[in-house]
């Protein structure tokens, strides 16, 4: 007779989850982290809110046009190029942002090539290599993830050498499964991811399916980038001190960390189409909360109640992604559905700044994010289930 091997007790993969959390703690911070300085950087350099805003809408257009890009690289020349290009990307683009006090300058700097940067080491160029290590416990890993993207918002600091050291494409087959008994294993599951790894490129983006989750992506983009770029100057409106308002902004952020971990363990046990609903439903009230909040209580349990629900919904989106159409095409899809995440982006950092000069008020801008918001709710729960994905034509 002959007996396996005990399983390892530790898994790679988590080593790679940990060095790519970091790695988008740092950068996704620099590049979203501007809303406490938006408005000292507008009165520094001379700028309205629109103009200001307007080149951070161009930024993450920018950033979202990197995603497909990225995805792309990572397949052809791996994750371990694409994050180097990508760091090397961002610190020339940091030199030249502190240095430059130009519209045109801030514009290229700060709006085209920090994002394109940004872009390349993103949660985009390392949601494949994680996918490929983990099936067992996917939803899990990419929630991890997600959480360096919130940590980011207080931190930044580079750390590229632990992410190259450590970030390994050579993924097990079965990727986390042997950890588990053979037997507990789908086998109509994997038949279904088998069946849409066969689409094409070009077939799985006219899914439904794959349209669904770019619209909840867009709608996810529009409220992150809103609450990120003009959060604090809308509170700051609203009668609340520049202490109180950044402490609302971060107590979100803060909260998200936790929560995260909570998330990423119920990705991997309940439907994912219903959890991401619940997300987009709680995150859509809670716009509307944030604009009627009138004293501190009341700001701080809000950002309190959104920051639980504040990173989900991005990992969720990609673990679908993966489970649908396969870990060999995630990096791709995911990017061109990222695209639409940073339109909607690019629309809410230009409306918040210009909505508010226009009218006066933060309604249009924040009002319409939590409609978007509770559209995605709707959205959400008509997605498939688990490692099914239908033709447009036919949902």
């Amino acid at each position: 007779m002959t007996t396996s091997a005990p399983p390892p007790r530790w898994y790679f993969g988590w080593n790679i989850v940990a060095a790519a959390t970091v790695l988008t703690l740092l950068t996704v911070g620099m590049r979203l982290g501007i809303g406490p300085l938006f408005l000292p950087m507008a009165q520094d350099l001379g700028f309205s809110r629109s103009l200001l805003a307007s080149i951070v809408a161009v930024g993450m257009l920018c950033y979202g046009l990197a995603m497909p890009l990225a995805g792309w690289l990572v397949a052809r020349h791996g994750t371990r190029f694409v994050l180097l290009v990508g760091t090397a990307i961002l610190v020339t683009a940091t030199l030249w942002t502190v240095n430059t006090r130009s519209p045109g300058g801030l514009l290229l700097s700060f709006g085209v090539l920090m994002s394109i940067g940004a872009g390349f080491t993103s949660p985009v160029a390392l949601t494949p290599v994680i996918s490929r290590w983990f099936n067992r416990r996917r939803g899990m890993a990419l929630f991890f993830l997600s959480t360096g993207s919130m940590a980011g918002i207080a931190f930044m600091t580079p750390a590229l050498g632990m992410a190259l050291y450590i970030v390994r494409d050579d993924a097990p087959a079965d990727g986390d499964a042997p950890l588990q008994p053979a037997a507990a294993r789908s086998a109509p599951a994997n038949a279904n991811a088998n069946a849409m790894a066969g689409l094409s490129l070009g077939q799985a983006m006219r899914t439904a399916t794959f349209l669904k989750i770019t619209l909840g992506l867009f709608a996810c983009g529009f409220s992150m980038n809103l609450l990120g770029t003009h959060g604090m100057p809308m509170l700051m409106d609203h009668g609340f001190d520049a202490t109180t308002s950044s402490l609302g902004i971060g107590l979100i952020g803060l909260v998200a960390i936790p929560s995260t971990m909570v998330l990423g363990r119920l990705a991997d046990r309940v439907e994912r189409k219903k959890l991401l609903a619940v997300i987009y439903l709680v995150r859509g009230l809670g716009f509307f909360a944030l604009l009627l909040a009138g004293n501190r209580l009341e700001l701080f349990g809000t950002s309190v109640i959104g920051g639980i629900v504040w990173a989900g919904s991005i990992a969720l989106s990609s673990a679908i992604l993966a489970d649908v159409y396969g870990v060999q095409k995630v990096g791709v899809l995911y990017g061109w559905a990222y695209l639409g995440h940073q339109l909607g982006a690019m629309v809410s950092s230009w409306l918040g700044g210009w909505g508010y000069e226009h009218f006066g008020t933060h309604w249009l801008a924040f009002g319409l994010s939590g409609v978007l918001l509770l559209l995605a709710a709707a959205v959400a729960l008509v997605l498939p289930a688990r490692r099914t994905a239908l033709p447009a034509a036919a949902a």
